[in-house]
């Protein structure tokens, strides 16, 4: 794929096409705008002349009508005009010509040096000269435009003028617009280059600073008061972008520590054990509960394995839903009772509340929801004080304490306890991995600290939620479904 071409060509090329073409159709239209002046000019102007000469053709008709009656008349006044009168009606007019013939196409006057006669050819005779009915032709390296005017008595009157004057005068219009158009087009691209080179100047100046930013200064932000209003939503999304990476770092960081520390000890037990056993002869009964406690602490392995693979696959998108429809209360009922051997050691209760007329039915992964209910009750009875009430409650409202509203229906599951009190600065990473609001007690515990993280990626592939409340009162942990 062709690498685009940078933002600052792009602009001008389209800043300069746009002028260009707004330049060239003004030069344009003042152009044509300039010629029918001219041609309106010149139609007013050989149309008077035609006028005038059609009117001393009639005055001239009018004495011959007289000198036949009285048969007296100046001498001149005997058949033909004079040619200063003829002359005198083009007074004041710039090189113009006329060509006056008789009703038969016969000559009768006209003006010397110039041909007339082609215009004859070139269109009707009119009694009103107009812009649109002016003829161009050449003759002797010269242009003329001229038109035939209906004459009384059958006379045709020819009527046209040089247009040397104007098309020198339109070309050096035409000259000297479009030597400007180039100069205007180049001194704007300059300006918008110097506009565009002063606007990317902050893009830069962003450039700079995020090259400093790296996996050991993730710490640093953009500052949207050195940048416009327009660059203001990158900014922010920038800083956004980068303070997750941050957390991801963050999470990466402590993942790895934790995971390190978790696999660590069941193998520095296995290999103390192991070393121990070795150091002098052993029964066999000896070996077999040395055995015996290994498979222990692999089991834990195992299991821990499972737990991080079976996150892994889903963040990464490859779990598979088997959904069915599950008796969310007949699971809960299963799994307290399988329970209820835990619950005796610890010593605590179990109870199980459900609202009146509450459909218990979702469509989920019947496997992945006992999980995640059941990492939900063992985690509430081992964090239980002895001789309170561990409650699991089902219903189709939500925790009083919960301030958000799903837009859809919901199953709440919640499972609630009297023990500790969780920090609320700790709440919202309870559900990390490894996590565990209270480091001294993990090692008196079986778990690894998935067992809340399995839950929240349940809720998640589920299109659910999960949530905790902790107080004086109680810890409250949430499991929402989609009952829809």
């Amino acid at each position: 794929m062709r690498k685009p071409n940078s933002l600052a060509q792009r602009v001008l090329l389209f800043v300069a096409a746009a002028v260009l073409l707004c330049a060239a159709l003004l030069a344009f239209s003042l152009q044509r705008s300039i010629e029918q002046h001219f041609a309106e000019q010149d139609a007013g102007e050989l149309q008077a002349i035609a006028v005038s000469l059609n009117l001393l053709l009639q005055q001239q008709a009018g004495l011959l009508h007289a000198v036949d009656e009285t048969h007296t008349a100046p001498a001149h006044q005997h058949g033909q005009l004079p040619q200063a009168s003829l002359q005198q009606v083009l007074t004041g007019h710039h090189e113009t010509f006329y060509l006056i013939t008789s009703s038969d196409g016969h000559p009768l006057y006209q003006s010397a040096g110039v041909d007339l006669t082609p215009l004859l050819k070139l269109g009707p005779a009119l009694t009103q000269i107009t812009p649109i009915d002016l003829q161009s032709y050449q003759q002797q390296g010269r242009s003329f435009r001229g038109a035939v005017f209906a004459g009384d008595h059958g006379h045709q009157i020819v009527v046209a003028m040089a247009m040397d004057f104007h098309l020198h005068y339109l070309h050096l219009l035409s000259w000297t617009l479009w030597l400007s158009v180039c100069l205007a087009v180049a001194l704007i691209l300059l300006a918008a280059w110097l506009g565009v080179r002063q606007g990317l100047k902050p893009l830069a100046e962003l450039s700079q600073q995020l090259e400093s930013i790296s996996a050991q200064a993730l710490e640093t932000r953009l500052d949207e008061q050195l940048v416009p209003a327009e660059l203001s939503s990158l900014v922010k999304s920038v800083n956004q972008m980068i303070e997750r990476l941050e957390q991801s770092f963050a999470q990466l960081s402590h993942f790895s520590a934790d995971i390190a520390h978790e696999l660590r000890t069941p193998l520095s037990n296995l290999i103390t054990q192991t070393q121990v056993a070795l150091g002098k002869e052993r029964s066999a009964a000896e070996y077999r509960e040395l055995l015996y406690s290994n498979l222990e602490e692999q089991e834990r392995l195992n299991r821990m394995v499972s737990d991080m693979l079976w996150l892994a696959k889903s963040d990464h998108g490859l779990m598979t839903l088997q959904r069915t429809q599950v008796d969310v209360r007949q699971q809960a009922e299963q799994l307290l009772e399988f329970f209820e051997l835990l619950a005796d050691e610890k010593p605590v209760q179990l109870a199980l509340t459900v609202s009146a007329a509450t459909p218990c039915v979702v469509n989920g992964d019947r496997d992945m929801l006992r999980r995640a209910l059941s990492n939900l009750l063992s985690n509430a009875i081992r964090h239980a004080e002895p001789g309170t009430v561990v409650e699991l409650s089902i219903s189709e409202q939500a925790p009083s304490w919960f301030m958000h509203t799903p837009a859809h229906p919901m199953l709440w599951l919640s499972v609630r306890n009297q023990g500790a009190l969780i920090p609320a600065h700790l709440q919202s990473r309870i559900f990390d991995r490894f996590f565990r609001a209270d480091p001294a007690r993990q090692r008196h515990s079986d778990g690894a600290g998935l067992g809340l993280a399995i839950v929240k990626s349940t809720a998640q592939l589920h299109q659910g939620l999960v949530a905790v409340q902790s107080d004086d009162q109680g810890t409250e942990f949430v499991l929402a479904l989609p009952s829809k």
